[in-house]
């Protein structure tokens, strides 16, 4: 995935995680106060394809403005920092300093001064204005999955506190956002001043009255906490019922190679506990070392019993530096990838099954751009008649199906 802003002449370029767009907004603005001219990459590691997109990205962009600034950060710039500092323009902050501003300026300080009142000229990535407004709530994990880098590269966890998340919250409702979106790298791991992340949402939604809608990013399974986000969604309508699960396996063996801290059983309690009033989506590695085809058949028999409407497939990729990557018994790519066309033929199947029970029903939905909405449930709309500005909250009526998304008029 790549993300993209502007403001003024400094512009940037995310891939990976929507925390990395949201972290590349704040690097953004701090650099505007000092600087007229910049390009910011923030890199992504997760897999070998991500870092070599990022890498492949920061040279064409380097090629195309020899005279302009080009901060790389980010996880694959922490990891990797070879694959970048060698370009021309190119200045490479880890992880740790990337909120530093002096980071930035120490760079430019000992440059011969090319980069001034110069203007960018080849920059050709968009991103659609989200209707929503992330925000960040922690950073970092303190768990040992044995295939992530990204805990590696990011450091320990750390619980921002509770007055710098309402002040964000709060900026974002003065700025018309109606629905705020809870991320993190491990959300479900937030402890701060005795506030656990349910007591969070309750804070905010108490104090915060403009909140018409609240997301949360990505979930650990093994988290209580989600025991009481789902009684919160359960008990408040501004509670959006969808949750996203960082599952990676519906196999209890490889859950236990990989390190997690869930079991299957433990994905069939929080359905228990959703009681078919809440939709979740997935997180699924395919391929994991020793992922035999019947440990394979014990993700999708737990996704046929479970139902998840959306699921993120995505074959294993071994990272220098992880448990998971000397691991015996490594899957061939292809059958990695066949493994994630069969799962995302079933999220599709589920997703479609739940569609079509909701036509000809009324909900309220969050417009983004050219009359596409976003439900409850996190599935498109679109909205056919007249021309709707974002972030407008309306009443829809679903008639159809199109294209995998809703169709929907006014009421």
């Amino acid at each position: 995935m790549q993300e993209e802003n502007i403001i003024n002449n400094i512009k940037t370029l995310s891939f990976g995680c929507r925390l990395n767009a949201l972290e590349a907004e704040k690097i953004q603005k701090m650099l505007s106060s000092v600087l007229k001219t910049a390009i910011l990459v923030n890199t992504c590691a997760v897999t070998a394809e991500a870092e070599r997109q990022s890498g492949q990205a920061v040279r064409k962009l380097a090629r195309e403005n020899p005279n302009i600034p080009i901060f790389v950060t980010g996880c694959a710039a922490t990891r990797n920092p070879d694959l970048f500092q060698q370009i021309t323009n190119v200045f490479v902050i880890k992880n740790k300093d990337k909120m530093c501003l002096t980071s930035y300026l120490n760079f430019l300080k000992d440059d011969p001064c090319l980069f001034k009142n110069t203007e960018i000229t080849h920059f050709s990535h968009s991103l659609p204005k989200l209707s929503k407004q992330f925000v960040q709530i922690q950073n970092g994990c303190n768990h040992k999955c044995s295939y992530c880098i990204t805990r590696l590269l990011r450091g320990s966890a750390i619980s921002f506190e509770y007055e710098t998340i309402l002040k964000d919250v709060q900026n974002a409702i003065e700025n018309g956002f109606k629905e705020i979106v809870l991320t993190g790298v491990d959300i479900a791991s937030y402890a701060k001043n005795g506030l656990l992340i349910s007591d969070l949402c309750k804070n905010l939604l108490q104090d915060v009255q403009g909140i018409e809608r609240l997301r949360l990013s990505s979930m650990d399974p093994a988290s209580p906490e989600i025991f009481k986000i789902i009684n919160l969604i359960h008990s408040d309508k501004r509670m959006m019922p969808h949750m996203h699960l960082s599952m990676q396996s519906g196999s209890d063996t490889i859950l236990k190679d990989m390190h997690r801290r869930h079991n299957s059983e433990t994905i069939r309690r929080i359905i228990k506990a959703a009681n078919k009033s809440i939709t979740f989506s997935w997180d699924i590695i395919c391929g994991f070392p020793g992922e035999t085809e019947t440990l394979f058949k014990e993700t999708t028999n737990l996704i046929n019993e479970t139902k998840p409407i959306k699921i993120h497939a995505f074959p294993f990729s071994p990272r220098p530096g992880t448990e998971a990557a000397e691991m015996p018994n490594q899957v061939n790519k292809e059958i990695s990838k066949k493994r994630v066309k069969i799962i995302s033929e079933l999220a599709n199947k589920f997703c479609k099954q739940f569609m079509e029970k909701q036509i000809s029903t009324n909900v309220q939905v969050l417009v983004e751009e050219n009359n596409i909405a976003r439900t409850p449930n996190d599935i498109d709309v679109e909205i056919i008649g007249e021309s709707l500005p974002p972030k407008t909250i309306c009443n829809v009526k679903l008639t159809g199906i199109k294209d995998n998304k809703f169709v929907g008029i006014l009421i």
